[in-house]
């Protein structure tokens, strides 16, 4: 046979050596009988080396016989068509790289071949094949992509690990750049990665790694927008190396592509926050996950704020909109490559519909921030309970930093996050209270916030009748107070917008619905906020909502609160200061507005009396207390009370026990309350204290000059103190009223019971 068909070579009969194939083929090669199909292939492969060079010229009809036999039940005729297809490669070389897709096709499917002989042969043609490939020049990438891609989600592990080998003699060719095709086959070496076998996962982490270098090296050709969302889907994977590797390219791709990544952030959001609350057991994910946190949270600018979101000139298109995208999950799968899914939660689609990929330089791409994904991404995660601490912190450093960079746009979802971070303010960590706390501060502070009319946030139960006014105490200089709305106030007393006085509201609001909440975390809560915030305008905007408070056991539960801070907190320094010697009108404006609401709780209006040196007013307090109703509660208020008066804080009031002369109405006040205790504890302290008070004859002086301090106070004061003390009456007996009305409700309930 190969004598005859070199005879029609060196004759160039063309048609008689396609006679001989066409015989040896059909009616051999494909023949019924299976010895006489092992005749056709060894007859096949010896008119191929008897044609020499001449084989690539009738290389289909060659290839084609052996590839239906390539599917044959009988193993040793898949090994003999193996052994033939290699003699007929053998001697084409190059020309078989026109064949090279259906030769991919046959020898993928023999891979995973059962048969050992099979395989081994398989192998051979497998290595034959890819030398050939790495000494041309001439393979045709595009056009094995297609099937590459299709061939990648094989769940063989024979196949998957001949994919895998062929990648990585692409990879190493390099007349071939398989880079600028790595997104149709990205998700397929992901979830080859995921497989059972060491070896192949090994493989395939070494085969991402040479990508991984490559990107690396030539960043500005790398289609980054096309395999962002892959990323994101793999860096959610259950199989902790998958989620490993992705998330190590995802923080590259950041760090390389930087704002290109920009509006997939809601979709790296969502993978990468629950990564960050990860246990020890995964710390090499969670360290990664915060850096790929950390690296998008940069790319937010100042300059997001000002961009007008309808422009779409030289933007990469920006992702779908939040509610499409969780209406529609399906959307991704209607990009140019559809990826599988794997049981993934709607939300993890927020925003995963391929944008189209611009292919110019990432410095010349104008990217939009697209807010309306992001928000709701952090809104997702920070109202899940079930979410780790380090996430929620994570998601409040996110709104913050953003209220920070495009307060502008962040106003606009203000209404919705605001009930959110009211509830968070419950949560058991106290890093995650301090980092709400800031948050809130920075919403309520932010001159982005003010509102065209002065007015609070359109919510009907939270804004109070009337124009928001702060009383923000007016220093020389200013404009009037008409148009301090967008002043920039001194560092002490900055401007508030009208999201502060809601805030205020809802904040009461919370205590008042959670009392626990204000018994743990309550004067916590109060101090940061006057670090954060002035804490003359919390305490203002503080008593004058509760002076409308209709549930009075909880007004009177707050000013004890709001008192003991006032009294006790070095956060507060400077306001007891300030109300100390109410020198200002400001000052005193304060202390009256403090004072209505300090009503509901007679012990400490005296307390709120002694420290703005008020003795004449305390003692006329004192003296209506015999028409109160004296409880248990109200005595314990009183001992606390005289406490407080032997701490560092009343320094100044027991000094000025030794001026008798001048502070008559201090020593008697003193005395009021004496009389009002029991012989307890209290009553002994501030019985010794009494004691300690010199005659004022002994303490007389010659020098009579100066003026007394209480002629000061009354010449520099111009508040109304009848008009006071008829206030407190009036609260008080609010308070009786409803006292009585709660003792009648459980004694008619009492009644109940019995019948």
């Amino acid at each position: 046979l190969p004598r005859l068909v070199r005879e029609f070579v060196a004759q160039n009969n063309t048609s008689q050596i396609k006679h001989v194939i066409q015989i040896l083929s059909q009616e051999f090669a494909l023949s019924q009988h299976p010895h006489s199909r092992k005749g056709g292939l060894i007859g096949l492969a010896a008119c191929s080396i008897a044609l020499g060079k001449d084989s690539g010229l009738y290389l289909k009809e060659l290839i084609e016989p052996m590839l239906t036999c390539f599917n044959d039940a009988d193993s040793r005729l898949r090994y003999y068509a193996c052994e033939a297809l290699y003699n007929i490669v053998k001697v084409a070389r190059g020309s078989v790289l026109l064949h090279f897709n259906v030769l991919f096709d046959g020898l993928s499917k023999l891979a995973a071949d059962p048969d050992p002989n099979v395989k081994s042969g398989s192998e051979l043609l497998d290595r034959l094949l890819k030398d050939i490939v790495t000494e041309s020049n001439q393979f045709d990438l595009v056009g094995f992509i297609p099937l590459l891609r299709e061939r990648i989600y094989s769940n063989n592990q024979y196949a998957r690990q001949f994919i895998i080998s062929w990648i990585l003699v692409l990879e190493s060719v390099p007349d071939i750049n398989l880079l600028d095709y790595l997104p149709e086959i990205l998700d397929g070496l992901f979830q080859i990665l995921g497989d059972n076998s060491k070896e192949i996962r090994k493989m395939c982490e070494v085969a991402l790694g040479e990508f991984l270098k490559e990107i690396k090296k030539n960043p500005s050709s790398v289609k980054f927008a096309e395999m962002a969302n892959i990323l994101v889907i793999h860096c959610q994977a259950a199989d902790d190396l998958i989620q490993l590797t992705a998330m190590c390219w995802m923080r590259e791709f950041i760090q390389l592509a930087g704002r290109v990544m920009l509006p997939y952030s809601s979709g790296i959001l969502t993978a990468v926050l629950p990564c960050l609350s990860y246990d020890d057991r995964k710390k090499n994910i969670k360290e990664v996950a915060n850096v790929c946190n950390q690296s998008l949270m940069k790319l937010v600018i100042p300059e997001d704020d000002e961009m007008d979101e309808a422009k779409p000139s030289m933007t990469i298109p920006a992702e779908p909109t939040s509610e499409e995208s969780l209406s529609k999950p399906e959307a991704i799968s209607t990009g140019e490559s559809q990826l599988p899914c794997h049981g993934r939660s709607e939300l993890d689609f927020t925003a995963l519909k391929q944008p189209l990929f611009f292919p110019c330089s990432c410095e010349r791409i104008q990217v939009t921030l697209n807010l309306d994904g992001i928000v709701q991404v952090l809104d997702y995660h920070l109202s899940d309970t079930s979410i780790g601490m380090m996430t929620r912190i994570a998601v409040l450093k996110w709104l913050y930093h953003l209220y920070i960079k495009t307060p502008r746009k962040m106003f606009r979802h203000t209404d919705s996050l605001f009930p959110i971070l009211l509830r968070t303010l419950s949560d058991e960590s106290d890093e995650v209270i301090l980092k709400d706390l800031e948050l809130l501060a920075e919403i309520a502070s932010s001159p982005a916030g003010q509102t065209e009319e002065g007015h609070g946030p359109s919510d009907g139960s939270d804004v109070r009748p009337g124009p928001v006014e702060l009383h923000v105490p007016a220093r020389a200089g200013q404009l009037s107070s008409s148009s301090t709305k967008g002043l920039e106030c001194s560092p002490s007393t900055p401007t508030m917008n009208s999201y502060f006085y809601k805030f205020m509201i809802n904040l009461l609001k919370r205590f008042s619905s959670e009392r626990k909440l204000l018994e743990t975390r309550g004067a916590f809560i109060i101090r940061q906020l006057c670090l954060l915030l002035n804490a003359e305008n919390i305490f203002h905007s503080m008593a004058d909502i509760l002076l409308r408070e209709e549930d009075l056991k909880f007004a009177s539960t707050m000013v004890h609160t709001l008192n003991t801070i006032l009294l006790t907190s070095s956060e507060l320094f400077q306001l007891r200061n300030q109300l100390k010697d109410l020198k200002t009108p400001e000052s005193r404006n304060l202390f009256c507005c403090l004072y209505r609401s300090w009503c509901h709780n007679p012990v400490t209006t005296v307390s709120l009396c002694f420290l703005t040196q008020n003795y004449k007013h305390a003692y006329d307090l004192i003296q209506k207390f015999g028409d109160l109703e004296v409880t248990v509660d109200f005595l314990t208020e009183v001992d606390k009370l005289v406490q407080l008066i032997e701490c560092p804080i009343f320094t100044y009031l027991r000094l000025q026990l030794l001026d008798v002369k001048n502070n008559p109405y201090l020593i008697k006040a003193l005395y009021g309350l004496l009389m009002l205790l029991p012989q307890s504890s209290a009553f002994q302290l501030l019985s010794h204290r009494l004691q300690c008070v010199p005659n004022p004859e002994l303490m007389q002086t010659t020098d009579n000059s100066k003026p007394s301090s209480t002629f000061k106070r009354t010449a520099a004061s111009n508040i109304d103190y009848t008009e006071l003390l008829q206030h407190f009456e009036k609260v008080q007996n609010k308070h009786l009223e409803a006292r009585h009305q709660r003792a009648g409700q459980a004694e008619q309930l009492d009644r109940r019971v019995v019948l």
